[in-house]
């Protein structure tokens, strides 16, 4: 039976929500199952534990061993123990967590994993580090809460209850995209939002680095895209100043990430096996980068970061060879410090009408054989695109990208659409619908309980009701469908604090959908789960909205 505020919930969404997910038709238990999000494919809970104690040790081959050394660093803050690594060559202890490849094929892929506890051992298994990693997060959540704290706890018994776990993902793509333009966050308070991804199993970030009111990643040929680009006079969206820390040392909001803090925060990302995806928008959203070189615009400005009404609209000229030019060497640096697989050009929300009004785009219409703007658009984004596939990289841009004629290595990110048609045509998808994924909506309809936000609804059991794959997509599109993520436009979000609190428990709710099996979906059981979760989120100092809309 659906509980009085879980119904009252589903009635405020309007029915959208299927009430056989919450009663948990498809899953029956027995026997509560550990407070593990998101949930493994499988568990079984047996009697028995093993304790942690000044004896155990962690024994790990070479290939894990960054896995063994930050599992380790983690229990030897709570518990104060020694903790060492044990080489598997070595002689074995009676008090073992055990980090090693499968003896045997396992079958569940680069990401999954085993998980043994018995009363004398932890053995987790996986084929890959990342698989072995993503092993050792949840064990940390079979240990009581208290293992998350950063300080020595003392008088509590670390233990694990007994139990076999088999794990692996249901998607390939389970991401959090974070707009840094609109309000700078620091190095140190990225690298803890990628921390909070990795204990969710979260493996891609999208860093959404300029928009039209910052630029936010240096690029050395083009100083002045930091120089002016990153900064502004005010916060902006009426908004409190002392709202947010980004300010410089003259007062100016705003801030940006140098190349060597790029380089670090790519560093520590991959070792929690997290990937980052750049996105640096174009040809619309670029107010900040043509306040810095306005000779790439039609009219040349005035553009600014600043949020008035006598600042045109940021879009680069389509008629100029220059502008080509210009983004193929930004685009160059940019790849030259992300050395994952994917960019992101954006390309969303285009303002056209600068280039109905200019000249040279009108020409280069002409030349092209193009019939309108919006044939523009498409001939702009596949210069870019051919450029990027050129480089050994895929390009990925927003729902407003998806066309006839592009290449079959590029994605469409689907935030209104175009996802099902273009996993239909061959192109790879990752699903985004402002529905259900965009975090920077409301958590409650008493708007007057809440920090400001983006003028939509989404309550924590919407999130955990969604379902990536389209319906009536064929099993081969289906496939095309690579995952989802949850986005974090942070017009509204001055300060870490406050993107955590309109992350979580959201992004908590996502992490399952996008991780564990479909038919493990039982609404009654995440919020029991998310009790305790919510209790390793304090630990951590995350902030997040509590109670279970």
């Amino acid at each position: 039976m659906v509980n009085v505020k879980v119904g009252a919930v589903l009635a405020a969404i309007g029915g959208a929500i299927s009430l056989s997910l919450f009663a948990g038709a498809c899953l029956q238990r027995n026997v509560e199952i550990p407070a593990i999000v998101p949930v493994p494919q499988h568990v079984q809970l047996q009697k028995g534990c093993f304790r942690v104690d000044p004896g155990t040790s962690i024994v790990v081959d070479r290939v894990f061993k960054a896995t063994g050394e930050m599992l380790a660093a983690q229990l030897r803050n709570a518990t104060g123990y020694a903790i060492p690594l044990r080489s598997e060559s070595e002689t074995a202890t009676t008090s073992a967590i055990i980090l090693t490849s499968p003896s045997a094929t396992l079958g569940l892929g680069a990401e999954g994993y085993t998980l043994e506890v018995t009363p004398e051992s932890v053995t987790v298994r996986g084929a890959a580090p990342a698989g072995l990693f993503y092993g050792t997060q949840t064990l940390l959540q079979l240990f009581p809460p208290q293992i998350f704290t950063q300080e020595t706890v003392t008088g509590q018994r670390w233990t694990v209850p007994c139990l076999p776990i088999t794990d692996q993902p249901r998607f390939a793509w389970r991401g959090l995209m974070l707009d840094v333009s609109r309000h700078f966050l620091k190095p140190a308070e990225v690298k803890k939002l990628i921390d909070a991804m990795a204990l969710h199993k979260l493996n891609t970030f999208h860093w959404h680095l300029t928009d039209d009111q910052g630029w936010r990643v240096e690029i050395k040929k083009y100083p002045r895209l930091t120089e002016v680009g990153a900064w502004r006079k005010r916060i902006g969206f009426n908004l409190d100043p002392k709202a947010s820390s980004a300010y410089g040392s003259d007062g100016r909001y705003g801030g940006y990430y140098t190349q060597a803090e790029v380089r670090d925060i790519v560093r520590y990302a991959e070792a929690r096996h997290i990937r980052i995806v750049p996105e640096i928008e174009l040809p619309g959203h670029s107010s900040a980068a043509l306040a810095a070189y306005p000779q790439y615009s039609c009219s040349g400005g005035p553009y600014s970061t600043e949020m008035t009404e006598s600042v045109s609209a940021g879009v680069y000229c389509a008629g100029k060879e220059e502008t080509f030019q210009f983004l193929c060497d930004v685009l160059s640096q940019v790849m030259g410090l992300f050395p994952g697989e994917f960019i992101h050009i954006g390309g969303d929300e285009v303002p056209r009408q600068n280039w109905h009004n200019c000249p040279r785009c009108q020409g280069r219409m002409k030349e092209e054989g193009l019939a309108n703007e919006h044939q523009l658009e498409d001939y702009f984004i596949r210069r870019i695109e051919t450029f990027v596939h050129s480089h050994g990289k895929r390009l990925i841009g927003w729902s407003e990208i998806q066309n006839d004629h592009l290449l079959p290595e590029t994605v469409v990110m689907d935030w209104i659409g175009g996802g099902a048609e273009a996993a239909r045509a061959g192109n790879d998808v990752v699903m985004t619908p402002e529905d259900f994924c965009y975090l920077d909506f409301y958590q409650s309809l008493d708007r007057s309980s809440e920090p400001a936000a983006a003028g939509a609804y989404l309550p924590l059991a919407k999130v955990y009701a969604f379902e990536p794959l389209p319906p009536g997509l064929p099993s081969e599109a289906q496939a095309r469908v690579l995952g989802a993520q949850g986005n974090l436009w942070t017009e509204y979000m001055s300060s870490l604090a406050q993107v955590e609190y309109m992350a979580f428990p959201r992004l908590c709710a996502l992490a399952e959908v996008l991780w564990s099996p479909k038919t493990s979906r039982h609404w009654p059981d995440f919020v029991r789960r998310l009790q305790v979760h919510e209790q390793r989120l304090d630990r951590l100092g995350i902030r997040y909205r509590r109670g279970n809309e």
